[in-house]
């Protein structure tokens, strides 16, 4: 047969209705955006563990001790493989505000390397020029930044204000003022060190900021700052270890077997066909144009469908996310073309009367 009657009967199967077009379209868009998107689902929801993790500051190691060098602990993040930042704490003296003279708040003295632990929003620039108070402080004397808040040790001018929820992190900050000082004004009590994912080399790191007794003083201990988490998660592993990586090749298993019914759903026609004398490599390539143009038009209807979905439900990096979850409805196309030619394959013209009876 001539390639323009090939392509002229596969377009007369698909639009009258012989190759069920709308009903195959469907199939594989269907399959293709469930096996997709519980990919990308499954993807988006690691994602969301981690970020909340890092919202809640469990990403947020402290080093406990006497005389933590400020210097020292502002310079973590200049090592290889240190954290993204860094800032030595130590508790400050209790201050009365004059408008509450019977009520103590707790201060805490910090260098400027911890107020970028403190303010969670990259877009807000950190002014280390002023006092920082809690969320809840702040709406509970009526303070914005800018304003002052006369106290027994001389008026606080407001530089910024951060969130401290109650979600399992150290709550001494939840109702306090924190003054940033110098690194170098005396020694410190904490060093604070954020790094995401955490590197089990960071605590050897951290103990570098008490040089008394050295690197390995029994006096200083590593914790965590919100300690309502799992230590030992691991974003990696639990990304790599997910059910769905199999996805793909489950969809190609689904193709072949959609591919296969297919065709065999059809094999009396196929099988009347090499009776009236069309020849085999002639209605392979039928079954491979008519295969393929409905395969084409389910898979963009499930690409189009997973690349909405992603978008409006991944938290970040949806490109990645998309041509992750895309290799189930590739698998499922690779896998359907193979299965459909290799049903065609097996349909001979002596069979007809076997297809016929059994019909």
């Amino acid at each position: 047969m001539r390639l323009s009657s090939i392509c002229s009967e596969a377009w007369r199967n698909l639009t009258c209705g012989t190759a069920k077009l709308a009903l195959m379209v469907v199939i594989t868009a269907v399959l293709g955006l469930l096996m997709g998107g519980y990919e990308a689902a499954t993807i988006s929801t690691l994602q969301n563990q981690a970020r909340t993790r890092v919202q809640a500051h469990a990403d947020v190691k402290m080093l406990l001790g006497e005389h933590v060098d400020g210097v020292t602990c502002e310079r973590l993040t200049q090592a290889s493989g240190g954290p993204s930042s860094s800032g030595a704490f130590r508790k400050g003296p209790q201050i009365t505000p004059l408008a509450t003279p019977g009520m103590d708040l707790a201060s805490f003295q910090i260098t400027s390397g911890l107020l970028s632990i403190l303010s969670t929003d990259p877009s807000v620039k950190v002014d280390p020029s002023g006092t920082w108070v809690s969320s809840d402080l702040a709406r509970d004397f009526g303070l914005n930044v800018g304003s002052v808040l006369p106290t027994d040790h001389g008026d606080a001018h407001i530089a910024g204000i951060f969130d401290w929820p109650n979600d399992g992190r150290d709550t001494r900050l939840a109702y306090a003022l924190v003054t940033p000082v110098a690194a170098s004004d005396g020694s410190f009590q904490e060093c604070w060190a954020q790094q995401w994912p955490l590197s089990p080399d960071l605590d050897a790191l951290m103990k570098v900021a008490q040089p008394v007794g050295g690197a390995d003083s029994k006096g200083a201990a590593t914790t965590l700052l919100n300690k309502g988490f799992d230590s030992h998660y691991d974003g990696l592993a639990s990304y790599r270890a997910r059910l769905t990586r199999w996805m793909p090749y489950l969809a190609v298993v689904v193709g072949i077997f959609m591919g296969v019914w297919s065709v065999i759903r059809r094999r009396l026609e196929y099988a009347g066909a090499l009776h009236s004398g069309q020849d085999k490599g002639s209605q392979l390539l039928t079954v491979a144009l008519e295969t393929v143009i409905w395969l084409l038009l389910g898979t963009a209807a499930a690409v189009g469908g997973l690349v909405a979905l992603v978008y409006l439900t991944a938290p970040a990096d949806q490109e990645l996310i998309v041509l992750t979850a895309l290799r189930s409805p590739v698998g499922l196309l690779a896998g359907t073309l193979i299965g459909a030619l290799g049903a065609a394959l097996s349909i001979r013209q002596s069979q007809l009367f076997r297809y016929f009876k059994n019909r």
